[in-house]
Parts: C-alpha cells; sequence; structure tokens
C-alpha cells in the first residue's frame, strides 16, 4: 500500500470518533497504559482495562485515580478463559494491547515468562477478538527492539527483517509475526475469517515521562538517585536510543486506530507502523541523563560491566510511514522531552503537586503543539 495518498495532518484524537466508543485497553495499569487511559477518559471513551495489578509503589494508575474511571480488571495475558470472557462482555470496537513483560533484562532471568506473555498473550487476545460480529479496530503494540539490530547508524523501516537477541526483543519479534500470521490466516472475507477484524502493529521508540516508578529504567532510576541525593549510576553511558515524550507514541496509536476504523480505506492500515522522535532526539544514555541533571542538578557515574548481559548499543526509527499514511509526526524535541518530564516529577516530589494536575497539563500543552513545519489548526 505504498502509494496510498498521503492524510491529512494529524493534530489530536478526533473527540466525535471515541465519544463513548467501547475501548479495550490491555496493559492499563502500567505506565504507559496509565497514559494512555487518562486520555482515552478525557475524550469521553468507554474504557475497559485488562492488566496484572500495578506492581510499583507509588503507581501513577493510582496517583490518577483511574480505578474509579473505568472499568478495571485484573488478569494475566496467559489466561486466554479470562480474556475471552472478557471480551464477550465489553464487545469492544477498539483495542489498544500495551500489557507486555517490558523490562529487557528482566528477560535474561525469565525467558519462559516473557514469552508467554507476550507472544502467547498476544495471540490469546487476538483469539478471543476473532469472534466478534461487529468492526473491531485493534493496535496491537510491540517495541523498536523488534527489528534485527545490526548496530548501524541507518534508523530501521518497518519492512528490515525482524530479530532479537535478548529474550524480551525476540519475544517482540515473535509477537509481530504471530500478529502478521493471524492477520493473513484470519482476516478476511473467506468463511474460516472475520470480516469484522482489523490488527495493525505499533513498534515505539524508547518513551520517558512523568509518572513511571518502575525499576530498571533510566529515568525512574535517575529520580530515585536523585531524590536520595546518590549519583546515578549508568549500565550503559553509550547506548544510543530513539528517546520520545510518552505522549508522542500514544498519538500515534490513537491515530492509527482511528484510521484502522475507517469503513472504506482502513484496511489498508491493517500493517505495522513505527512511531519514533525527531531525528535529533537519538541521543546516548549519558546525553539523556546530562539533559535531565539541567533541571534536576546532581551527579552520575559510569558503571558499565562488560559481562553484564547483552543490550543494544545503537536503535532509532524511521518514521515517514506514519507520517504519510496517517498524518502523524512527533512534536516535542528532546529538549522540550526532557524539561517536561524532570518537571513532572520535582512538582509532584518537591512541591507536593497533585500527579493528575501534572499530567494534564502535559497533555494540553502537548495537544497545544504542533508538528514541525505545522501551523496551528
Amino acid at each position: 500500500m505504498t502509494g496510498a495518498s498521503p492524510r491529512r495532518a494529524w493534530q489530536q484524537p478526533d473527540p466525535a470518533f471515541w465519544q463513548g466508543r467501547r475501548v479495550l485497553l490491555t496493559g492499563h495499569t502500567g505506565f504507559k497504559g496509565s497514559w494512555l487511559s487518562l486520555w482515552l477518559c478525557e475524550l469521553g471513551a468507554n474504557v475497559s482495562g485488562f492488566a496484572l495489578a500495578p506492581d510499583t509503589d507509588p503507581s501513577l494508575f493510582d496517583q490518577l485515580g483511574l480505578s474509579s474511571r473505568l472499568a478495571h480488571h485484573v488478569g494475566d495475558l496467559r489466561d486466554p478463559a479470562a480474556l475471552t470472557q472478557l471480551v464477550e462482555s465489553c464487545q469492544p470496537e477498539v483495542v489498544l494491547h500495551l500489557a507486555a513483560q517490558p523490562l529487557v533484562r528482566r528477560s535474561y532471568a525469565e525467558p519462559v515468562l516473557t514469552w508467554e506473555t507476550n507472544v502467547l498473550g498476544t495471540i490469546h487476545l487476538i483469539e478471543a477478538l476473532r469472534p466478534l460480529t461487529h468492526p473491531c479496530a485493534a493496535v496491537l503494540i510491540t517495541t523498536d527492539k523488534v527489528y534485527r539490530n545490526n548496530e548501524w547508524l541507518y534508523g530501521y523501516r518497518e519492512n528490515d527483517p525482524l530479530g532479537g537477541h535478548d529474550p524480551y526483543s525476540s519475544s517482540k519479534a515473535a509477537a509481530e509475526l504471530a500478529i502478521s500470521s493471524w492477520r493473513a490466516s484470519y482476516c478476511g472475507t473467506l468463511p474460516h475469517q472475520s470480516p469484522h477484524l482489523r490488527l495493525a502493529s505499533a513498534r515505539a521508540g524508547n518513551v520517558i515521562g512523568g509518572g513511571d516508578w518502575a525499576a530498571d529504567r533510566i529515568i525512574p532510576d535517575t529520580v530515585r538517585s536523585l531524590r536520595a541525593g546518590e549519583s546515578i549510576t549508568l549500565r550503559n553511558p553509550a547506548a544510543t536510543r530513539p528517546w520520545q515524550h510518552v505522549l508522542e507514541p500514544l498519538g500515534g496509536y490513537l491515530a492509527l486506530a482511528e484510521a484502522l476504523a475507517e469503513p472504506a480505506r482502513g484496511a489498508a492500515m491493517a500493517e505495522a507502523f513505527n512511531f519514533g522522535p525527531q531525528l535529533e532526539a537519538n541521543r546516548p544514555v549519558q546525553e539523556l541523563v546530562e539533559q535531565a541533571l539541567v533541571h534536576w542538578p546532581g551527579t552520575w557515574i559510569d558503571a558499565s560491566d562488560p559481562i553484564a548481559p547483552h543490550e543494544a548499543g545503537l536503535l532509532n526509527l524511521v518514521v515517514d510511514k506514519a507520517h504519510h499514511r496517517l498524518g502523524w509526526s512527533p512534536r516535542w524535541d528532546f529538549a522540550t522531552t526532557t524539561a517536561r518530564t524532570l518537571q513532572w516529577y520535582r512538582r509532584v516530589i518537591e512541591a507536593g503537586d497533585d500527579p493528575l494536575a501534572c499530567c494534564l497539563d502535559d497533555l494540553t500543552a502537548y495537544l497545544a503543539c504542533c508538528p514541525p513545519g505545522r501551523s496551528t489548526p
């Protein structure tokens, strides 16, 4: 579908589309899931969430009071019966699948759990959706780490080979293969297929933003060290990643869901899409932390371990497809992304500001900022 005509510039979600829309959001208790839950609730969507209970204290999900704003279901992707029961109950029109085991280092310790969650869990969800008799647009989230990483300077495109050195990356690449297989096998008009189901996958770069309290992630680890007055320890300071604010890919997922649900041309959107930052935001971990220290002064030390489990050293994405096909482009540059992120934590931790107000301030600022080269709508 490379010859498809470009869409108009995507500025923000269409309130008329989301108001009252039945949405199933998996992983709604996590960092990205909490931000997306808030955004969907603000849009007036009827959200049912399926995820494990929050595994951090504090958790953004609890800080935002989200359990009172959506149908909160605690469950495990490895339980197909629970997924089937929920789908039958909520009858989703849109599915946003974020639930996963998302940590590279944990995947080394628990590879089987990682594969069961990320691969079989995705298949369980798709299988639960197949019997639906009404249109359903499902955006299934994987990661930028699905690509066979050659450690080159060039960004990866959606048609580049999949791979994955560590169990997390390989499990997400396998999930992409499963999504593609189930789409080709079961989405269509043949007797064994569903004409109602559309499946797209989304591959996002590294996200940062306020409210991430997870272990073994650079920004939460940085904030914990700064709060304690300790030096930040960097295990891989030279590793380059495509850093983006959490709202960037979430906006991309919403844009993709809207396009996928279009009756006339939505089937052409049932493909994989990259969502990453502006090129200048592909920076080493060291630069991310040094930029963070501009807004919260402190120090860092190099804790590189030459015998630590392998992690990618160089990784970035090409997002031309999302720009041309969806009208989506990243909005915040590297400096703005790090500033908004560190300001969120300082407001909540030091000033005692309400996390919900801080998130809504960021969301308002993000929607008011047009992508580069575009005028205010």
